[in-house]
């Protein structure tokens, strides 16, 4: 005996029945019986009438005109003319009866419990008495029980509860005393001792199939659904969620209860204690594996996680106060109330100190729980025994399941964790000592995203998807971008890291994609077709989007942009700055950022702030991690102003060699900022600060060697006053040059002050054998107090500055 149930989905249409009926016809040989759920969407319409009509709302005859027509269509389209007629007969005699209750609704304006079961209960018998019209047009014989005849509850009317006793003996005779292999039941249908109707509740015709399995100690249960078996995660919000082949009673239990939708829970329960493996199928693909339920997996099948799931529009309840510690009983008072107002906890949390109880509930259960808690504790509240009821609202509860999750130290740690590096904060936890389950209480705009990091954690182990949100498509933006595409396919095999670009803005427009990530290929015209760049809600679209392992990359001279930086942190999303505005900002800004970024574990790199792809930031931070301390620093970092004074001999003027370092892209968009030594003091105040130092602007000498005029007006005026000035050029470099020496920026850092300004260093110097844009740092430091450590390269120039860029947003997620 093979007991095969098939839901709504599955018997929505015709031709999704014809796809039953195939499924049943291939089967293997030995008696079988079927059981059906109403036709997708029917119950809520009835249900819907129901509601309609106790409103005298006369409207519900037009539902239930087109629930009729429904119905008649999808039976002329299975059967043959010539045997039509029965079925529609029956069709309209069903609906007859639907109307006249609907009619006394109406009337009385009263849906009572035990008369909306009786309405629901016309899904399942529509259903399943078509689908027999159909076997018995296509030759499939067979026999069509009536389920309210075999299956006796209670009278809780919506939820009853079975008789098994009375039930399996009558399940039993009737399957005993046939001889038919083949046996159709309607689910999610009974009756109490009175013949009224009842239902078995949410998912009822699951837990009818069970019924029958046990009462007939048939080998196998099968559901037939619209997936092939339980997944690892939600498929609608994780994308490379996977069937679960082989799972154990309790796991699918915990997984079903925590809101997988495959299987309702009670019908494991008969199933289990019977000892009936349930396989779960896929109506649309029967030739899939599909998911295997049986007493314990063993083996190579046993995964240690199972599968995660969640709960949503949850609500928190906490009951807390002094007057609680040590007095027996507090908790009985508090489960007994919310027990007698018929409110089920779905999660509980005791502080050991017993101080304080939370229990989750559901959301639409909070108001009335709230009030029967607040009169149950009324004298205690008031005597300031306890505080008044604390609640909090738009929670979910996600849940890790896994039989074998006891055995192995460290889950919870290695599933908080990775929730907490993604900015999820936990309200509440809870885990029992079976360790099947770690459940905990977050926010509801938070699920999504915590179910998608706990997936990559705990089952895709090909690779860790990196969220960029990337501001600035200039020079540097358009060759990182260029480079992400070359590097993509190396960095998913080598690295294990997919790269995907969800956002992309420059000055004029800002471009999002809510799926596969925008197209490296079509970027700049996909851009250019985006939607108006408007500061503020580009912000928010990357917050509100909240995907896992996000990563803004500003590679902009934007001044909004940086000073906003703080935003991003604080929701725990990444920031890799090619920007110099933010750490070269005020001191107090500087250490907020660095804060944040360590508070809510979001990297914060900026390594491209002064040494383009050098690695002068991350160094200095291995000296100090590793204990050394440093004396002095002393660098070129100016790769412009390295390249203007190796260019000019006095032959072509100065002007035209720094118009030339602007053309190749080596200056900042205004040349001032960089041969103003402004740049050069951002650069060596960040270093400073990254040592450890509490520096400003204003606190470091800077000696000009533009005359004054050349700041003055716009850039335009800027070449006009260098061309003025080229005599002055000229002696500075043929002073230098009179020496053997040659000019060089130099920043230095000691004793807790910093300076920069022009030099002009002989052959023995560091500086001097400095060419192209080429620039240096030497660090002085208690290991290196004679020959200092030196990093030495390019220090400008897009293609390396956006290579510097690359290997911060790798070390943001490794």
């Amino acid at each position: 005996m093979r007991v095969l149930k098939f839901g709504g989905s599955s018997v929505a249409n015709a031709d999704n029945i014809k796809k039953v009926a195939a499924i049943i016809s291939h089967a293997k040989e030995g008696k079988k019986i079927i059981v059906v759920s109403a036709m997708s969407g029917v119950t809520n319409q009835l249900l819907h009438i129901g509601n309609t009509a106790a409103k005298a709302d006369e409207s519900y005859k037009t539902i239930l005109q087109d629930l009729l027509n429904h119905h008649l269509n999808e039976a002329k389209k299975l059967l043959p003319v010539t045997t039509q007629s029965a079925c529609l007969s029956s069709i309209m005699q069903l609906f007859n009866e639907i109307e006249e209750i609907a009619e006394s609704v109406c009337h009385l304006k009263e849906f009572s419990p035990a008369t909306k079961d009786r309405i629901l209960s016309f899904g399942e018998i529509l259903s399943s008495k078509i689908i027999s019209a159909h076997f018995y047009s296509i030759g499939l014989k067979h026999v069509w029980m009536d389920t309210r005849e075999l299956i006796l509850t209670n009278s809780k009317f919506g939820a009853a509860e079975v008789k098994f006793a009375e039930t399996n003996k009558l399940i039993k005779e009737k399957i005993t005393h046939s001889e038919d292999d083949i046996f159709l039941a309607p689910g999610f249908i009974a009756s109490n001792k009175r013949n009224q109707v009842t239902t078995l509740g949410r998912g009822g015709s699951d837990y009818t199939a069970a019924i029958f399995a046990a009462a007939t100690n048939a080998e196998l249960l099968e559901i037939w659904t619209d997936v092939s078996g339980m997944m690892t995660a939600d498929p609608r919000w994780v994308s490379n969620a996977k069937p679960i082949p082989f799972i154990s009673f309790k796991e699918a239990m915990e997984l079903s209860h925590f809101g997988a939708k495959v299987i309702y829970p009670p019908t494991i329960i008969p199933a289990m204690q019977a000892g009936i493996p349930i396989k779960i199928k896929n109506t649309f693909s029967p030739n899939d594996e599909g998911t295997y339920i049986s007493e314990q997996i063993e083996g190579e099948h046993a995964d240690i996680v199972t599968g995660i799931s969640s709960i949503t529009e949850i609500a928190l309840l906490s009951l807390e106060g002094s007057g609680m510690v040590g007095v027996p009983g507090i908790s009985k008072v508090l489960f007994e109330a919310l027990a007698t107002a018929q409110i089920n906890v779905v999660l509980i949390t005791q502080s050991s100190s017993e101080h304080s109880i939370c229990v989750a509930i559901n959301a639409n259960e909070l108001e009335r729980a709230k009030e029967v808690l607040d009169a149950t504790f009324k004298n205690d509240i008031e005597a300031k025994r306890v505080e008044p009821i604390k609640e909090e609202k738009n929670l979910s509860i996600i849940a890790l399941v896994g039989d074998k999750m006891k055995s192995h130290p460290g889950i919870s740690g290695k599933m908080f964790s990775v929730l907490g590096r993604n900015g999820i904060n936990v309200r509440a936890i809870a885990q029992g000592s079976s360790e099947k389950n770690i459940s905990a209480v977050i926010a509801f705009d938070d699920v999504k995203k915590a179910v998608n990091v706990l997936h990559e954690a705990f089952f895709e182990k090909v690779y860790k998807q990196l969220n960029l949100f990337i501001v600035g498509t200039g020079n540097v933006g358009s060759r990182l971008i260029e480079q992400l595409k070359h590097q993509s396919d190396y960095l998913l095999k080598n690295l294990n890291i997919q790269l995907r670009v969800a956002g992309m803005a420059n000055s004029r427009k800002m471009l999002f994609s809510d799926n596969g990530g925008i197209h490296l290929d079509s970027w700049k015209e996909d851009l250019n077709n985006g939607s108006k760049f408007e500061f503020e809600k580009f912000i928010q679209e990357i917050i509100n989007s909240n995907l896992r392992n996000s990563v803004v990359v500003d590679v902009t001279a934007n001044k909004n942009m940086a000073e906003n930086y703080h935003l991003l942190l604080e929701k725990s999303i990444a920031v890799v700055a090619c920007n110099k505005i933010a750490c070269s900002s005020s001191f107090e800004y500087y250490k907020k950022l660095k804060l944040l970024s360590k508070e809510f574990n979001a990297p914060f790199f900026f390594e491209t702030n002064v040494g383009a792809g050098l690695p002068i930031i991350g160094t200095l931070n291995d000296l100090l991690r590793s204990g050394d301390e440093i004396v002095k620093m002393q660098a070129v970092l100016s790769g412009t102003l390295n390249f203007v004074f190796n260019n000019y001999d006095g032959k072509k003027t100065f002007a035209k060699v720094v118009k030339q370092a602007q053309d190749e892209g080596y200056t900042e968009p205004d040349p001032r900022l960089d041969l103003g030594g402004t740049d050069v003091m951002r650069k060596i105040m960040i270093l400073a600060r990254e040592a450890g130092n509490e520096i400003n602007m204003e606190d470091i000498a800077n000696e000009q060697f533009l005359p004054a005029s050349c700041f003055e007006g716009n850039v335009e005026d800027f070449y006009k006053e260098l061309a003025l000035n080229e005599d002055h050029f000229k002696k500075l470099y043929q002073e230098a040059s009179d020496k053997n020496c040659k000019l060089k920026y130099v920043a230095t850092f000691a004793e807790g002050k910093a300076n920069v300004g022009l030099q002009a260093v002989n052959e023995q110097s560091d500086f001097y054998h400095l060419y192209g844009k080429d620039n240096i740092v030497l660090f002085f430091t208690k290991r290196y107090p004679d020959q200092p450590l030196v990093i030495k390269g390019a220090g400008a120039g897009a293609e390396v500055t956006a290579s510097g860029v690359f290997a911060d947003l790798i070390k943001a997620v490794s």
